[in-house]
């Protein structure tokens, strides 16, 4: 079932839960999520490398919804 999103409404109002990866450097720790491609970051702790791809996640999807305004699309939300 489709329902069309109010238009008060924006991505950043709902709390979403992403995998990560993390990875262990020579210079800390990367990490990226799966479900966002090319949503990256690093650290030098494992602490914050995860504080900065929150900081990554939140920029990412502010990009997708003005990327997505500025194309004149719609916004729905898809229960499942």
């Amino acid at each position: 079932m489709l329902k069309r999103l109010p238009d008060a409404l924006s991505i950043q109002e709902f709390a979403v839960k992403y995998t990560v990866l993390i990875e262990q450097s020579d210079e800390g720790f990367a990490v990226s999520v799966p479900g966002l491609p090319g949503c990256h970051s690093q650290g030098e702790t494992e602490a914050e490398a995860l504080a900065n791809i929150r900081d990554a996640i939140r920029e990412y999807r502010e990009v997708v919804e003005e990327l997505a305004a500025s194309a004149g699309t719609k916004q729905v939300a898809v229960e499942v």
